[in-house]
């Protein structure tokens, strides 16, 4: 997993200014398919500031939430201290972080972009992860958006096409998709994701 960021900073660094890099708000997909996700143990991966799973908890869901930068979890502890929920959030990394067996109803990933052996393992790891019926959510920066001066990653290494997804989690784990898609969409989300852009977009189901 990364410890930089694309312009180059760390992500403690850009933790540590003013506000939210990205915002409070929850992310616009996450916010779309939310009614549709079980009420349980919630993972979000790669959760920085905390938008995301403090907007699950508020929810109702049991959320966890990881990272790899401190200065990120102690904000989003008092994101949902200020919101009024609680959260589990932890400092980790994705590379000794274990998904677990049968352990979550809803495991969800914005915006959390990792080199493609990490991003491969990670991503296997869900359907054994997820409970019957849980649901895995995603929505990452794909290689088009390159260039556009909006955000994301600007190594195509690290941006994900809808393909790369699909193949990761395979239909033979007992995944059925419910969304998978490839848009253009404008996204505004603080300080650093501002302006149309192009994401892969996943809702996937296990039976």
């Amino acid at each position: 997993m990364s410890r930089i960021t694309s312009s180059g900073q760390s992500w403690d660094e850009r933790y540590a200014e003013d506000g939210f890099a990205f915002g409070t708000e929850p992310n616009d997909f996450l916010r779309e398919v939310a009614d549709r996700l079980p009420k349980g143990r919630t993972l979000c991966l790669g959760d920085g500031e905390g938008r995301n799973g403090v907007f699950l908890a508020q929810l109702g869901h049991d959320v966890v939430t990881v990272d790899l930068s401190p200065v990120g979890v102690v904000k989003a502890r008092r994101l949902a201290s200020d919101r009024g929920t609680s959260i589990d959030a932890r400092v980790a990394d994705l590379e000794t972080f274990e998904l677990g067996l049968n352990s979550w109803d809803c495991i969800v990933s914005v915006f959390c972009h990792l080199p493609p052996p990490l991003r491969h393992k990670v991503h296997s790891s869900v359907p054994a992860a997820l409970r019957s019926h849980g649901c895995f959510v995603l929505e990452a920066y794909r290689a088009a958006n390159i260039g556009r001066g909006v955000g994301g990653p600007q190594n195509p290494e690290m941006t994900v096409e809808l393909e790369d997804i699909l193949s990761d989690i395979g239909s033979s784990n007992g995944m059925t998709i419910e969304v998978g898609r490839e848009i253009e969409r404008d996204i505004v989300e603080g300080k650093y994701h501002n302006g149309t852009s192009a994401t892969t977009q996943v809702l996937a189901r296990k039976s």
